[in-house]
């Protein structure tokens, strides 16, 4: 046991550091963030106590605020403000990725991975700069719901429903957009699927019900944005070119130089497809992936979050930080003992698309560079996913070669 803990030590401790450095850099003032308008009028409001104007200031992710409460308590017992609060409400969200590094950095190793391998595993979770983003934006919730993803999918690939299902409904009541990650629990899970449903509805219902009972506006405002495009129409979604040039656009800093304008119909259109287009994916390879390896739900849970970022109109850079955590879950799996290639790459993609070239490229030319290496990564996950594992393609071979009849001696000349 003490082994174990010392070998764990020096990894928790990177893992650890890495994510102190994220804090440090990217939570150094809530001004001009999604948190200082959306979030922290709420928590002001839980912190003085009026558990009824918390309820009704709550944003359309309420139910992740109140997910994370208690540790909007925290800055008051330490003496802190508001910095304090905007920190200690990133606090769960950030070690959840130390612990999902964690986790994976010790499969890793333990599938004969080095130790070079094992630290860009750690770098993508705890340290990844998709999560600066996040952080400076005022949204570390999506490394929280990324995790959790995660977390239901390796629980059902162990064989755990009702953990995967606890798991899947705490990523559900942090954001909506974890619903997407249900269909790929199930899949994945050889048994126990009624249990991880009903586990999954329960814990989601533990936050949604009172919110809904209490009679918050955050229940009607994630209906409200899960139908409605709005004003926020970007350059890295496949909806872009179907966008008008005729007319400004404009931002909180004046007009966005060179951005199309959404036609009307386009929320209309995209936000039930970021839904239905991966429901349809997985009940379409649901029997295909019977018999498959199980860490080929990582593959589909990889392939369903880049589809929702394909899809949205609203795709800023933070969301592609959950697909990129369920593709370094499944490379640690699928490709035991190798470097994480395929998800350092797409990091350094999604890095390059969607934070370097937003000033230094027109934004047609950023929708053409972020659907260049997109598009084709999604099909590769799908073609992955479509074909059968190369031992059961060479086994097909084999079986044929027997199967076929064999052929008549040629005749003897006379």
């Amino acid at each position: 046991m003490r082994t174990r803990v010392r070998e764990l030590a020096a990894p928790v401790g990177l893992a650890g550091a890495l994510a102190a450095l994220l804090a440090w850099l990217g939570l150094r003032t809530v001004a001009f963030t999604d948190y200082e308008v959306e979030a922290e009028p709420a928590l002001h409001a839980l912190r003085d106590g009026d558990l009824q104007a918390f309820v009704e200031l709550l944003p359309a992710y309420g139910a992740s605020l109140v997910l994370r409460s208690p540790f909007a308590l925290l800055p008051d017992a330490l003496g802190g403000g508001d910095l304090a609060l905007f920190r200690s409400m990133a606090l769960p969200c950030l070690a959840a990725g130390v612990f999902l590094g964690v986790l994976l950095w010790h499969r890793a190793r333990l599938a004969g991975a080095s130790r070079r391998s094992g630290i860009a595993v750690l770098v993508l979770c705890a340290g990844n700069p998709l999560t600066l983003r996040a952080l400076e934006i005022g949204h570390p919730e999506e490394l929280l719901g990324g995790a959790l993803c995660v977390g239901a999918v390796l629980a059902a690939g162990a064989s755990r429903p009702l953990l995967a299902g606890v798991l899947l409904g705490l990523a559900a009541a942090n954001k909506p957009w974890a619903l997407l990650a249900a269909a790929p629990v199930v899949l994945t899970l050889s048994g126990g699927r009624a249990r991880a449903i009903a586990a999954a509805a329960a814990t989601a219902a533990l936050f949604a019900v009172p919110l809904a009972l209490l009679g918050s506006p955050a229940i009607a405002q994630s209906g409200a944005v899960a139908r409605d495009a709005g004003d926020i129409f970007q350059p890295w979604q496949i909806w872009w070119f179907v966008g008008d040039h005729g007319q400004p656009v404009f931002g909180l800093t004046g007009e966005k130089v060179g951005f199309r304008a959404a036609p009307g119909w386009v929320g209309e259109v995209a936000r039930p497809l970021v839904v239905l287009v991966p429901l349809a994916l997985c009940l379409a390879l649901a029997r295909r992936l019977r018999g498959r390896p199980w860490h080929d739900g990582l593959l589909l849970l990889a392939l369903v979050l880049l589809l929702r970022c394909l899809l949205d109109t609203w795709n800023v850079v933070y969301y592609e930080l959950p697909f990129l955590l369920a593709l370094v879950a499944w490379e640690v799996h699928a490709r035991p003992g190798s470097l994480p290639t395929f998800s350092l790459a797409a990091a350094l993609l999604c890095w390059v698309t969607l934070e370097q070239l937003t000033t230094q490229a027109s934004p047609d030319v950023q929708a053409i560079a972020f659907l260049a290496w997109s598009v084709p990564a999604a099909g590769a996950m799908l073609m992955t996913l479509v074909r059968p594992p190369a031992a059961q393609r060479v086994a097909a071979r084999v079986r044929a070669r027997r199967a076929a009849p064999a052929r008549a001696p040629l005749a003897e000349p006379h």
